[in-house]
């Protein structure tokens, strides 16, 4: 089922300073102005989510966060929460990135962050994806306990809110890429997990996504050959001239 693809850029701890910031989200809102086409949204740092916002408030990109707290308000020092980024124009959310699982998150401290994005109206963009791919497929299983503790707190018609973002975590930030063909026999995987949790009807509902060193020259094949639904997208979406070449790929489909 064809349906308008989604780029969103990561941009982790990255750039260093609010004029950087503005300048690229001011860049892409120039070549990206409203109208039809891929949906793109970008994920700065927290402290110039405000400012870059503005940036990008007359164009098609939107905003995203790179996470959320699981608490809606509180004695929570350090955190934010999903109604705070909601009040300053965030669209997406990102929940159970590889860094921040890494970091301690579990698979229930992104489901109760689901319940709460989902909550204030936003997409959460929840991320799964193995730390090593070995040759007897044990991996699969991994991504499947993922997937089934996300659709814990998901019934078929909120299921449908949510993206689902496919990173193997041996290919962020390193250079390696999964093939075209990794990357489908994934989504075919996927769909196949949410058709058996769901309905076939459902699951084609649920937006998926690649990420994993996706480069200006890798993206077309990647999206034409890999089947997922656009990209979350790291270090070259701090570039706005390959950003802008990954989501021009999206449209070749």
């Amino acid at each position: 089922m064809k349906r308008t693809a989604l780029v969103i850029g990561n941009w982790k701890l990255n750039p260093q300073t609010i004029d950087e910031a503005n300048t690229l989200a001011t860049t892409l809102a120039k070549k990206l102005k409203k109208g039809d086409g891929t949906l793109v949204a970008i994920a700065p740092p927290f402290p110039f989510l405000s400012e870059t916002g503005k940036r990008i408030s007359r164009s098609r990109v939107q905003l995203a966060a790179q996470t959320v707290s699981a608490e809606p308000m509180g004695a929570f020092t350090g955190e934010v929460s999903a109604a705070q980024l909601r009040n300053v124009g965030t669209e997406y959310v990102l929940i159970g990135h590889s860094e921040r699982r890494a970091m301690g998150e579990t698979n229930d401290d992104v489901t109760k962050k689901i319940v709460v994005a989902l909550k204030n109206k936003l997409t959460p963009v929840v991320c799964i994806g193995e730390k090593e791919r070995d040759g007897q497929g044990a991996f699969f299983s991994f991504v499947e306990e993922q997937v089934r503790s996300i659709v814990t707190v998901l019934d078929a018609n909120t299921v449908k809110k949510i993206v689902i973002a496919y990173e193997p975590i041996w290919a962020i930030g390193t250079g390696k890429t999964a093939t075209a063909a990794d990357v489908k026999e994934m989504q075919l995987f996927l769909f196949t997990i949410l058709t058996k949790l769901y309905d076939k009807p459902t699951a084609q509902k649920v937006q998926l996504l690649y990420g994993g060193s996706v480069k200006a020259d890798n993206a077309i094949e990647l999206h034409t050959e890999g089947g997922m639904g656009g990209f979350l997208v790291g270090g070259a979406s701090l570039k706005a001239e390959e950003f802008l070449q990954i989501i021009k790929a999206t449209d070749s489909k």
